[in-house]
């Protein structure tokens, strides 16, 4: 069975890629094959795993506009069970180039969903990389995807828009994808110091319950070093703060998915 989860939120900086990423080399690490899929016209998460948009052959953006299919695109990493559907900037244009191209609104949020479904056997789970916006790019990855996570921002304002982006999940489900829901609320660059950054987590822990997740991700130095490198944090600096808090969520994850039980090695009492 294939796990298929878009990480998205309309607004930027809250930690999408670095949690697309993160999550998904420490999924891996634990056996999981996991692919990530980026869509996002910054290329943010494909050179996080040392891969430089503009020097490759093709990306999504060839799947999406039908010139390539996705496992054409897909790009080893350097960490075992790893694999990218790299992005590039071309995906700017995409929502512009499908209305012309495709006149039917609902086959153009199938794009991705339907490019997804030849490959779905080689993984367990694929992570789709949404790019900061509500727009034809991220609803595809809601169409596709069975759930959706969440990253939060841990600071003022963090809780701003979060409306418009449950009510798109809401219309996407409605009409596009009745499996779609969310599978968690991650509270991220959290400052347990701050007293407005714990009122803030606090805020959203009484709000979701149990959507949100009991891993927290705290504002980490080497968290926005590693991109720099081409490395996840778990191969950067395995033994920091944020390298200890993505496999604390991902072993929180696997065991929301059954994956794994809370008694397995290594998960969390």
């Amino acid at each position: 069975m294939t796990r298929i989860y878009a990480i998205a939120n309309q607004k930027g900086g809250v930690g999408k890629t670095t949690t697309a990423v993160n999550l998904g080399a420490y999924l891996a690490a634990a056996g999981q094959r996991v692919l990530i899929v980026d869509i996002d016209p910054q290329a943010n998460a494909t050179s996080s795993l040392g891969l430089g948009a503009s020097q490759l052959p093709r990306s999504i953006y060839d799947v999406f506009s039908g010139e390539a299919d996705l496992a054409d695109v897909i790009t080893l990493t350097n960490r075992m069970r790893l694999d990218i559907a790299p992005s590039s900037h071309a995906m700017a244009a995409l929502e512009t180039e499908a209305v012309e191209a495709i006149q039917d609104p609902y086959k153009r949020s199938f794009l991705l969903r339907n490019a997804l479904t030849p490959t779905l056997h080689r993984y367990d789970y694929i992570l789709i990389d949404s790019p900061p916006s509500l727009g034809l790019i991220t609803v595809n990855a809601m169409t596709a995807a069975e759930g959706v996570i969440i990253p939060v921002q841990s600071e003022y304002l963090a809780l701003e828009g979060l409306g418009q982006l449950l009510s798109t999940i809401e219309k996407v489900r409605r009409g596009l994808n009745p499996r779609l829901r969310i599978v968690g609320i991650l509270v991220t660059m959290a400052d347990a110091r701050n007293k407005l950054s714990r009122q803030v987590e606090e805020e959203i822990r009484n709000y979701f319950g149990d959507l949100a997740f009991q891993t927290v991700i705290p504002r980490n130095v080497r968290l926005g070093e590693a991109p720099s490198y081409g490395e996840p944090i778990n191969a950067y600096a395995p033994n920091s703060a944020g390298a200890r808090a993505y496999q604390r969520l991902a072993q929180e994850l696997l065991i929301r998915d059954g994956v794994i039980t809370p008694n397995s090695e290594g998960a969390p009492a």
